[in-house]
C-alpha cells in the first residue's frame, strides 16, 4: 500500500475517529475558504476577518473548553491538528485563533470568575467578542519580569498605566486581557473597548503576518472596576501559563506550513524542466525533498507525544519548549528550502514559500524565541539558569 507522501509514517492512523474528523473539517475549510484568498490578504496586509464567523461556527475557537461556555469541548490533540491545517493555510489565521482560544479565552477560563467565565466566554467562542492578550513590552520581550504596567488600587477600581507592544488582534479585539504590576504581584485585568485612557494603534511596514493584525496597546490612567480583575492567579505564573497553552499549538501549526511549501516543491519540481528533465528527477531535488519529508516526520511524531501528554494532565513546559524550538526551526528551514526549489518564481505571493518562509520569522520569534527555548532544555539538562 502507497503511503502518504506528507505522513510517511502514518500517524493519521494514531488519531482517534474524532480527532481525524476534526482535522478533515478544518483542512477543507484551509482548502475552500483560506488558500484561495491568502496571497491576496497577505499582499494587502488585511486580516480576513470575514472568515472569523465560519471559524466560530466550527467550534475551533476556545476548543478545548468545556461545551458549559459554549466550546466545543475537544481534546489537545484536536486542538493541535486544528492549528496545524490552520498554518497550513498562514501562520496569521492559526495567530488568530490561538491567541483567541488560549491567551484570551483559557485565561478567563483558568483565572477568572465563574461571572466573567459566564460574561465572555460564550460570545467569544461565537465569535461575537474577539480577545487580544497584553503581556510584552517595548522593552521587555523575552523578560517579562521587567513589566513597567502599573495598576494601582484606587477605592473599588484599578487604574492603570503602561503600554504593550506587538499585540496580535489588538485593534480588532473587543477585550484586552491585560498583565499589570501591582503592589501585591503581578495580576491580569479585562479591559473593554472604548475605556476612557485605552487606545490601540495598528503596527504597519511588517513584512511578516501581514494577513495579521499586530497592534500596540497605551493605558493612560484606564479606571477598571475590580469586578474585571482576574481574581484566581497571581504573578508570572499566570501569563505564562497561558503562554504554555499557546506554544503547545504553536508546536502544530509549523507542521501545516512545512508541509504546505513541501506540497508545493514536489508539484512544481515535478512540472519545471531544466536540460531536458523534470527538477524532480535530479538527485539533489530529491534528497533535499526526502530529508524535508525525515524532519516533518519528527515533528509529527513530537508533537502528537506532547498532545498525548496533554490530554493525560502530565505535559511539562520544558516539552512544549522542545517541540516549540524543533518544529519552528524545522519549518523555517523547509520553507526557505522550498523557496530556493522554486527558483525565481518562488520570491512572489503567487506561490506559497516565501509567505509562509515570512510568517515563520515571527512564529519562531513569538511566544519564546529559539534561544529562549534553548536555555529552557539547557536549564534542565544541567540544574543552572543561564539567562
Amino acid at each position: 500500500m502507497a503511503l502518504h507522501p506528507y505522513d510517511l509514517y502514518d500517524v493519521r492512523s494514531l488519531l482517534s475517529e474524532e480527532e481525524r474528523a476534526v482535522q478533515d473539517t478544518v483542512a477543507r475549510f484551509t482548502d475552500e475558504r483560506v488558500i484561495p484568498i491568502i496571497g491576496d490578504a497577505f499582499d494587502q496586509g488585511r486580516f480576513p476577518k470575514e472568515l472569523v464567523p465560519e471559524i466560530a461556527e466550527m467550534g475551533l475557537l476556545g476548543s478545548s473548553l468545556p461545551e458549559k461556555y459554549g466550546c466545543a469541548g475537544l481534546n489537545g490533540v484536536s486542538y493541535g491538528l486544528i492549528c496545524q491545517e490552520l498554518e497550513r493555510g498562514d501562520s496569521g489565521i492559526r495567530s488568530f485563533v490561538s491567541v483567541q482560544s488560549s491567551l484570551c479565552m483559557y485565561p478567563i477560563y483558568a483565572y477568572g470568575s465563574e461571572e466573567q467565565r459566564m460574561r465572555w466566554l460564550p460570545d467569544m467562542a461565537a465569535g461575537k467578542v474577539i480577545g487580544c492578550f497584553g503581556l510584552t513590552e517595548p522593552h521587555g520581550g523575552s523578560d517579562p519580569a521587567n513589566m513597567k504596567t502599573r495598576a494601582v488600587r484606587n477605592g473599588d477600581d484599578w487604574v492603570i498605566n503602561g503600554s504593550k507592544m506587538w499585540i496580535t488582534n489588538g485593534n480588532l479585539a473587543d477585550i484586552a486581557i491585560v498583565w499589570a504590576q501591582t503592589e501585591d504581584g503581578i495580576q491580569g485585568f479585562l479591559l473593554e473597548k472604548g475605556m476612557p485612557g485605552f487606545s490601540a494603534q495598528e503596527i504597519k511596514h511588517k513584512m511578516s503576518l501581514r494577513a495579521s493584525v499586530t497592534s500596540a496597546l497605551f493605558f493612560d490612567n484606564v479606571r477598571v472596576p475590580d469586578s474585571s480583575r482576574l481574581p484566581n492567579v497571581k504573578g508570572l505564573k499566570g501569563p505564562l501559563g497561558c503562554l504554555t497553552q499557546a506554544r503547545y499549538g504553536i508546536t502544530w501549526g509549523p507542521i501545516g506550513a512545512a508541509i504546505a511549501c513541501l506540497s508545493e516543491a514536489v508539484d512544481y519540481t515535478k512540472e519545471r524542466i531544466l536540460f531536458g528533465r523534470p527538477v524532480a528527477a535530479t538527485q539533489s531535488a530529491q534528497i533535499k525533498m526526502a530529508d524535508m519529508a525525515r524532519r516533518i516526520t519528527l515533528a509529527q511524531l513530537l508533537s502528537l507525544q506532547l498532545g498525548r501528554l496533554k490530554d493525560a494532565g502530565t505535559m511539562q513546559p520544558q516539552q512544549v519548549s522542545l517541540a516549540k524550538w524543533n518544529n519552528c526551526r524545522m519549518a523555517i528551514d523547509i520553507a526557505r528550502e522550498c523557496r530556493d526549489l522554486l527558483g525565481g518564481a518562488g520570491i512572489t505571493t503567487e506561490h506559497a514559500a516565501i509567505r509562509h518562509a515570512l510568517n515563520l520569522e515571527s512564529v519562531i520569534t513569538y511566544e519564546g524565541t529559539e534561544t529562549v527555548h534553548q536555555l529552557v532544555i539547557g536549564r534542565e539538562l544541567t540544574g543552572i539558569n543561564a539567562f
